[in-house]
């Protein structure tokens, strides 16, 4: 049996360095040696990126590859965090996972315990770049939701003091702080060098998964090519936000009751009989101990 687990130990390294080869190596060709592969990064400019990486991803599925991008974009293309650098990183965390997972199994003597251990092991190293950013973007595009109201409140009271609605857009968004006003200020960004209310607005859903931020862009799109004054607009949107915060507050509150009752069962119930019935079996096993003595 050691023997036999000695041999599947051995055939899971030498499928990773095969996997490691094939990676380095790919079949189809992602650019010439002449070509400067360069990614351009919002805030820290141009990214040199290295061959490996660019092996990497043209070795990656493309529905993967698209999945990854858009993570980066809903998480606001934080520094350091790229598709190759992504995708490279997993080939790393792989590699040493399979090394210290394969030094576990053997000192020691192997087990399969010990054996089942260092693939899961190795398989959450894999994935865990893929959580980070997909964690990274779900706390951006919550906290964007939850900035949303408030936001729109202070556009519509600027608008109706008497501000245009890019001014009003502004104000907001140079007083405020977060991922919101960042975005608003890309949007203004956009329209100051050149491109339409339209096109700014939607390549911000395009950023963005937050559909009660989409459906205010949509909004402003509309209101923009039909006419319509954007201080009603405003009203009506930030008279939603406020009633979908609102109701989001009352499902989570519902929804308490129900989070609440597994850890009561498992946790709380327990610990209590054991408070309440140890005295209770403890003076029994005492009482009929004397009664058989």
């Amino acid at each position: 049996m050691a023997t036999l687990i000695a041999y599947l130990a051995a055939g899971v390294t030498a499928s990773a360095v095969a996997l490691f080869v094939f990676l380095l190596f790919p079949k189809r060709a992602v650019a010439t040696e002449t070509d400067e592969v360069v990614e351009v990064h919002p805030t820290v400019g141009v990214v040199q990126q290295s061959t490996l990486g660019r092996n990497l991803v043209a070795a990656a599925p493309s529905g993967y590859v698209g999945w990854l991008d858009r993570q980066i974009v809903f998480a606001g293309r934080p520094a350091g965090w790229t598709i190759n650098g992504i995708v490279t990183w997993k080939l790393v965390l792989v590699v040493v996972g399979a090394l210290m997972g394969l030094l576990f199994v053997v000192v020691g003597g192997p087990h399969p315990l010990k054996v089942l251990v260092a693939i899961a092991a190795t398989v959450l190293l894999f994935f865990l770049p893929d959580v980070l950013i997909n964690s990274r973007a779900h706390e951006r595009q919550q906290a964007i939701r939850r900035a949303l109201p408030d936001t729109l409140d202070q556009m519509t009271i600027a608008v109706e003091a008497g501000l245009g609605f890019d001014s009003a857009m502004a104000k907001a968004a140079r007083g405020g702080t977060g991922p919101l006003a960042e975005e608003l200020i890309r949007v203004l960004q956009d329209m100051s060098i050149g491109r339409t209310r339209r096109a700014a607005f939607m390549e911000l859903e395009r950023r963005t998964d937050i559909e009660d931020l989409n459906r205010f862009a949509r909004a402003v799109i509309q209101a923009d090519s039909y006419g319509v004054a954007m201080g009603d607009m405003l009203r009506v949107q930030s008279g939603e936000m406020r009633l979908k915060r609102r109701q989001r507050a009352e499902e989570q509150a519902m929804k308490m009751t129900v989070k609440i009752l597994f850890p009561l069962i498992f946790c709380l119930l327990p610990v209590l009989f054991i408070v309440i019935m140890t005295p209770a079996v403890v003076q029994i096993v005492a009482t009929f101990t004397e009664l058989g003595s």
